[in-house]
């Protein structure tokens, strides 16, 4: 009877022992299994260390946010839902919701449009490298820091905030640089001035043309006196000629004590560059003048009649001090401007990087067939840029919906509800005042699931471009 043998095939190189046959199954002691698991191991171990801190970091806090929004202030008492009933109940809340919708619709497409448009604009210059360096910069400073540079950028004065400062010269360029005193007003018991509805002064009597009318007023201090104001009394022995009014407009005050009231001393100072009317009896101003450094003015060519003598309310109207820019009106455009003044530099790396990897030859192509630049960049640029565009979009909706620092440091305490977020809202319900951490969990828990969808749809582009 013939004896069959099963032949052995010998082992590979190194020792290695050959594969097992299709369906052989491995037996305890075999080097494959100990190597997988070997690998496996090293593996784990690995990644432990990443795995505890995402514990401890991401899990954890999760969880226990979830949980603490079912209980009170205190956290003893479970309720429930009733936290996120009340967080759509309070107009704080509502009020932080709007912002951050706004925040939302307007930050990520004005970045991204903002990016792409610089992007191109620099893509055939030289030094675009340091453009873009120079704009990226930003992105080094912190929150912080970039709060409080805005919060002085922004401010009322034109002494000290920078925006002002520009915004009241181009205003006194355009319109000529107004000359005010909003402290002045006629002495108590003044009959020849009465102050109108609109702030403005006229004399309680009319007068005729060769008459002088010298119209005294108080209430403007010392150092809000021009440099250029000269002494009055000379100009104010000035006669009229028959077809004008003279006169001077004066500070009824003498430093110092003495002086008559009503009358111009020696040291009384006039008020210059105030416009003067002549009121007619129809109420129609018939001329107009301004003082000189000695209040001084000359309403000349008026007819034969009985006239008014007026200091307009422009002439105490506040002076032009710009835009309240902290404001509640502005506050949220203000620190939505702060915030692209940061992440520009961002959007137009990430978006001049898609560009500089896009195929010339289908531009070249467009160009060679009659399209122009616009055309060019409307049908075939921003196409292309799409992934690119929309990972910005995505990257800055998450980053917005999560913007606290600047509201924080940017808005003033009287107008911080104004410019309020969810963000914002969440630390001052459980850590700025409220005390309340049930409220703040269950507004985590929110804010949570408003950045879940865009995480999930960056991670998912992702995926698509890596396949």
């Amino acid at each position: 009877m013939p004896v069959t043998t099963t032949e052995v095939p010998p082992a590979t190189a190194g020792g290695t022992p050959p594969p097992s046959p299709p369906g052989a199954s491995s037996r305890p002691g075999d080097p494959r299994r100990h190597a997988v698991r070997r690998r496996r191991l090293i593996a784990a171990l690995f990644a432990f260390p990443a795995l505890l801190l995402l514990g401890a970091l991401v899990a954890y806090p999760i969880v226990f946010s979830v949980i603490r929004s079912l209980y009170d202030a205190t956290g003893n008492t479970f309720v429930g839902a009733d936290n996120y009933t009340e967080m759509f109940q309070d107009p704080a809340t509502l009020r932080a919701i709007r912002n951050s919708a706004i925040w939302v619709v307007f930050a990520p497409a004005l970045l991204t449009g903002l990016g792409l448009v610089l992007a191109v604009l620099t893509e055939k210059i030289r030094w675009k490298t340091a453009f873009k360096l120079l704009m990226f910069m930003p992105m080094a400073i912190s929150f912080l820091a970039a709060g409080i540079i805005f919060r002085l950028a922004y401010e009322q004065d034109p002494q000290r905030g920078v925006l002002n400062a520009v915004t009241v010269g181009i205003h006194d360029s355009v319109d000529g640089e107004a000359t005010s005193y909003p402290t002045a007003k006629s002495r108590i018991g003044d009959k020849q001035l009465t102050k109108g509805k609109d702030g403005g002064y006229r004399t309680a009597d009319l007068t005729s043309p060769g008459n002088t009318a010298n119209l005294g007023l108080v209430g403007v201090a010392p150092k809000d006196m021009p440099k250029t104001a000269k002494p009055a009394a000379p100009a104010a022995k000035t006669p009229a000629a028959k077809d004008e009014l003279r006169g001077v407009v004066y500070i009824d005050f003498t430093p110092g004590g003495g002086g008559k009231p009503g009358k111009v001393d020696r040291t009384e100072r006039g008020l210059p560059k105030l416009t003067v009317e002549a009121v007619d009896a129809h109420g129609k101003v018939a001329a107009k003048a301004t003082t000189g450094p000695d209040g001084s003015y000359r309403l000349a060519g008026l007819r034969e009649g009985s006239y008014a003598v007026q200091l307009p309310a422009k002439d105490f109207a506040p002076p032009y001090e710009g835009i309240s820019w902290l404001g509640p009106a502005l506050i949220t455009p203000a620190i939505i401007g702060a915030y692209m003044w940061i992440w520009t530099g961002f959007a137009l790396v990430l978006i001049g990087a898609g560009l500089s990897a896009m195929p010339r030859d289908v531009l070249e192509a467009a160009r060679m067939d009659g399209a122009n630049e616009w055309q060019v960049f409307r049908r075939i640029t921003v196409p292309l840029l799409g992934p690119v565009l929309g990972v910005v979009f995505v990257t800055m909706v998450i980053n917005v919906m999560k913007v606290f620092d600047l509201v924080y440091i940017i808005a003033p305490g009287p107008v911080q509800q104004d410019a309020n977020v969810l963000a914002l809202q969440m630390w001052l319900v459980s850590f700025g005042g409220g005390n309340n951490q049930g409220l703040g969990s269950a507004l985590g828990v929110l804010l949570l699931l408003l950045v879940v969808p865009a995480m999930a749809f960056n991670i998912r582009r992702f995926r698509r471009s890596q396949s």
